[in-house]
């Protein structure tokens, strides 16, 4: 059995993920994105919680593709992940202990960072990025 990345529940999992998507729905921001796309709630919940235990505890419980899936939104921008991260890391301490939250956070980081990138990338395909060629003398 693999050891989980830090100590945690399931359902400390679960209700992370619950809390969150509570305070989501209500975003002025994050809320008409998500609600765009989740007609669902506790299916999207379970599907996210999945995804997490994944990550966090190696259940294999989740076999989305995440980057394929903000892509492919079409209403997901690089500059909501700041607004997504500071609500998920308050969540975290409300829910938590230090120790985990602060764990938690870092990994959710991580992930958002790569999202973030991964549709920075696609949103600027084809447009030549100049600054970054040879310079000529």
């Amino acid at each position: 059995m693999i050891e989980p990345r830090f100590p945690i529940t399931a359902e400390e999992i679960d209700a992370v993920v619950a809390d969150f998507y509570a305070f989501v729905r209500q975003h002025p921001g994050l809320g008409p994105v998500f609600a765009a796309h989740v007609t669902d709630w506790p299916a999207h919940e379970a599907k996210i919680a999945g995804f997490w235990r994944n990550a966090i505890l190696f259940e294999r419980s989740y076999d989305g593709n995440p980057m394929q899936v903000h892509k492919t939104a079409g209403n997901v921008r690089p500059g909501m992940f700041e607004p997504w991260l500071g609500l998920f890391d308050m969540v975290l301490r409300r829910n938590l202990r230090p120790e985990q939250a602060e764990a938690w956070s870092a990994l959710a980081h991580r992930i958002g960072q790569g999202l973030r990138a991964g549709l920075v990338e696609s949103s600027t395909r084809g447009i030549p990025n100049l600054r970054d060629g040879p310079r000529l003398s």
